[in-house]
């Protein structure tokens, strides 16, 4: 077993610690004060746990596997994303062949260049390629109404689904001295500082939350639990770093910025769920609502995460 595989049971580990624990206080509360199932709060945490079993179980797995599983698992993911954000959008019959060309074309053609380390291309491929063509496709087809709203809607589709999401495998490609062979540990660490922000963050608001952030776009979201949320997960990224090619104080500083950047995406996707009516993205995963809702914070922060780390540490 290699040194990169070793560290990541001991992480995966450590994660299966915290959800037993999760899991022994969910069933006492369960028992105690909800035995009929009808407590809402005690519901909505069990199934939360749940499913982060199964989140944590799909990425270890995924993760085991190498640069394949990261890369298979990360392309599902924005597929899944994409056919979210597309059923909530003003799609007509004018814009199929954009769409079709936006599943079967630009998004496997972006991970495949990730696959074969093309940064010259991947880079590029949709905020250039698929915003010029995407349009021209639709235009040929002669619809022209709401037109611009609607081919925006597919290039937003496209950015943040496919584009922001294929940062975290295209980390992969780094080549980072000192650090080769272990780069599917930055993507961990990219996903638990995340995922932990967004936990410690709804934790802290639970317990002190009072001033609220944005009430019109997540009445959840406090002061004092992006306060709180923020520098617990920092530290949790800071106590990361064996696992990272960071110090200590280099990874509570990147973990800071994934943090900020994760927040405000959270925000933003949650303005484009309001616009639209919804509560949640979808319903595939219980007590998380769809893929997208699990994405968010990892939507913004991924692509910021990847360039900072390529300029400062790579060769490449």
């Amino acid at each position: 077993m290699s040194e990169h595989q070793i560290d990541l049971l001991k992480l995966l580990g450590g994660l299966a610690g915290v959800l037993i624990a999760a899991s022994l206080v969910g069933y006492v509360l369960q028992r105690k004060f909800s035995p009929d199932g009808s407590n809402t709060a005690i519901e909505n945490l069990n199934d939360r746990v749940n499913a982060w079993w199964v989140m944590i179980i799909l990425m270890g797995g995924a993760l085991m596997f190498g640069r394949v599983g990261a890369i298979l698992l990360f392309a599902f993911a924005s597929f899944a994303a994409l056919r979210e954000f597309v059923t909530l959008t003003n799609t007509r019959r004018g814009d199929h062949w954009a769409l079709a060309s936006a599943f079967f074309i630009f998004l496997p053609l972006q991970y495949y260049l990730i696959y074969i380390d093309w940064y010259g291309l991947y880079s590029i491929l949709v905020p250039v390629y698929a915003f010029l063509l995407l349009p021209i496709v639709s235009a040929v087809r002669g619809d022209t109404d709401h037109f611009l709203v609607r081919v925006a809607e597919v290039q937003w589709a496209l950015m943040i689904c496919v584009f922001c999401v294929s940062h975290v495998p295209a980390l992969l490609t780094l080549d980072i001295p000192g650090y080769e062979g272990r780069n599917l540990l930055l993507i961990a660490f990219l996903v638990v500082v995340v995922q932990s922000s967004d936990v410690l963050q709804y934790v802290w608001g639970k317990l002190l939350g009072r001033t609220k952030i944005a009430p019109n776009l997540s009445p959840s979201k406090t002061l004092e639990g992006l306060i709180g949320g923020a520098l617990s997960a920092t530290l949790v990224g800071a106590g990361l770093f064996w696992m990272t090619p960071f110090t200590p104080v280099q990874a509570g500083l990147l973990s800071f910025v994934i943090v900020l950047l994760g927040f405000f995406g959270g925000l933003v996707m949650s303005a484009i769920k309001r616009d639209r009516g919804v509560k949640d993205w979808g319903h595939l995963i219980a007590g998380h609502g769809g893929f997208i809702d699990r994405l968010d914070s990892v939507i913004f922060s991924a692509p910021i995460f990847f360039h900072l780390v390529r300029y400062w540490w790579s060769l490449t």
